[in-house]
Parts: C-alpha cells; structure tokens; sequence
C-alpha cells in the first residue's frame, strides 16, 4: 500500500469513515462491549461465591484474564487485522490507477457458456423471484458489514480459548491479502456494473443503494482521488464476502464450536453465494476463487499459529478424550 501511494501518488483512506467512522473506531468500540460482557458474568459470579466486594472481584478478574499474555495477543491481533484491512481497501481503491486491465467480458462469457448461454442472475431471479426474496438477500447481504468486527470480538475475547481465535484473525489477514492480490491479477467490476439491465427488475433495496454509492465513490475517485475521503470499492473476482464467511465456518467447524453457531455460519454462507449472483456483484467463478482462498487461508492459518486443521485428526483426539473421561 504504502509503496504504491508513493510511486502512484495516491492518498491512503480511512475505509468506510462514511459509513461508521473510523473501522478502527469501530473495532475498539466492539471489542470494548465484548470485555464488558465478558466481565460483567464472571464478576458476578465471583462475587456471589466469594462475598468480595464488586469493585475489587472487577479489577481481580480483569487483571488476572486481561494484564497478561492473553491481553497482549488480542491487542496485536487487533492492531494487526485493522493495518491489514487498511492495507486490502486502499489497494482495491488503486486498481484503476495501477491497470487499465478489465475482464468483464471474458468472464460474463465464460459463465454464460457454463449455464449455457444463460446469465446465473437470471436464473436466480426465475427461480427465487424478485419480490421477498430480494429483500431477505439484501438483509443477509448487508448483515456482512457487521459481521467481521463481531466475529473478532467474539472469537478473540468472548471465547474460552484464545488460540482458535489468533487462528481465525491470522487466516482473516491471508484472506485480505489474497483477495487484493485477486482483483490486480483478473480485474473486474462485476455482472452489475457491466450489464444493469439484468438487474433492472429488482426492487429498491440496501444492496442497490450500496451499489450506486460504491459507483458514486469511485467516480469521485477516478474523477481527483486527493478531493475526496471516498476509497474505490468496486472489484469482483475474488469475492472476498464468500472467502471471509467461509474462514469462519471451517474454523467453527475445526475448532468444535457449538451447534448452532456452526448451523447460523454454513447457512450465512450459502445465502451469501447466492445473493452475491442475484445482485449482480459476482459472477460464479468469483466464489468460487473466493473459497480457494478461504481453504489456502485457514490451512496457511494454522501452520502459522500451531492449530490443527485436519478434521479426521481433530476428531480422533476428541474421542480419545471422551473415551480417557469414561474410564
């Protein structure tokens, strides 16, 4: 980032500081309510058990879980997964500057001779409809912008165990990096950009006024990118929404979350595949290279932070425990 602001001569953004301020602000504020939640249950169980005062079973527990080494690798994670985001959403906003490159065609083509000769959207909107449907996959869609900084507060400080959570945010910073890698090496707008009519008889929804905002950001960008705090944000290939949602069910699943918790993730996921196609901000191949990057960046992932990615071994080691337990 910084060395393509330099020779390109490009000023680097805050991301989505329209939107919700700083993410960093952002990060903080979540991770502050996921501690407090923390705090809170612990406190009062402490308390009861103890008879200590509140204050002091507080300031006990917080020191104790926070003042440690524990404290210190949720902060570098933290610090760590905003100067990566920082870094992927300022080079996605350089593309147009770096390439004139664009393979919109080729790529509208090539899935138009996979489903033989019909638009995957279309057959969307065929089958699903252009009514409810649109609005539940606009919701689904949309819940994505909250979804990465609660994941982080829930996997790095609600959690039990801090070691499935370094796990995912280590994976989370390979994702971004690939996926910036991605649309420098294929660029791309994506179905809607290129072809709107195939969109048209969608109803007004938060998807489609997110896309003309991104389309108005990028236009203020192309136009003088040093007069406007808009980043650039339109890039199809690789989704990055499929690679990040899928990190954190493979690591849900391989790290033995809870039920549920695996459920909601595989089910966001594949709601998310599909609303991706049916607004147009991916063609097929698109989540399909975006879930290449979610497996090379949860097994990458892992060697780097020591955890086990293979879900047969995983699962031995589980009986094994449960067998030790019963005798």
């Amino acid at each position: 980032m910084l060395a393509l602001s330099t020779i390109e001569d490009l000023p680097i953004r805050d991301p989505d500081a329209r939107y919700v301020g700083s993410p960093l602000a952002l990060i903080g504020l979540i991770a502050s309510i996921f501690l407090v939640l923390d705090l809170i249950p612990r406190t009062w169980r402490a308390a009861r058990q103890s008879g200590e005062p509140v204050g002091a079973t507080l300031w006990s527990i917080f020191r104790d879980r926070w003042l440690t080494s524990r404290g210190a690798i949720v902060l570098v994670c933290l610090a760590s997964f905003y100067v990566t985001y920082l870094s992927y959403r300022n080079l996605k906003s350089f593309i147009p500057f770096v390439t004139d490159a664009n393979h919109d065609l080729g790529l509208l083509g090539f899935e138009r001779d996979v489903f033989f000769g019909t638009d995957p959207a279309q057959i969307l909107h065929t089958v699903l409809g252009t009514g409810v449907a649109a609005y539940v996959l606009s919701a689904v869609y949309l819940a994505f912008l909250t979804f990465v900084p609660v994941s982080l507060g829930a996997s790095l400080i609600w959690a039990k165990r801090v070691g499935p959570g370094f796990w995912y945010v280590t994976s989370l910073a390979i994702t971004w990096l690939l996926g910036a890698l991605s649309y420098y090496l294929i660029p791309a707008l994506g179905p809607y950009y290129v072809r709107p009519q195939l969109f048209s008889d969608l109803p007004a929804t938060g998807v489609s006024e997110l896309q003309q905002n991104l389309l108005e950001h990028r236009t203020e960008v192309l136009v003088d990118p040093a007069a406007t705090s808009a980043v650039q944000s339109i890039a199809a290939f690789a989704s990055l929404h499929i690679a990040v949602l899928l990190v954190a069910a493979l690591i849900a699943h391989l790290t033995g979350a809870p039920r549920w918790l695996r459920i909601g993730l595989w089910t966001f996921l594949g709601l998310t595949a599909i609303a991706t196609v049916y607004f147009g901000w991916h063609y097929v191949i698109d989540d399909v290279a975006g879930a290449a990057i979610a497996c090379f960046a949860v097994w990458a992932g892992a060697r780097l932070t020591g955890n086990d990615w293979r879900p047969l071994e995983r699962l031995r080691l589980r009986r094994r425990g449960r067998a030790e337990a019963t005798t």
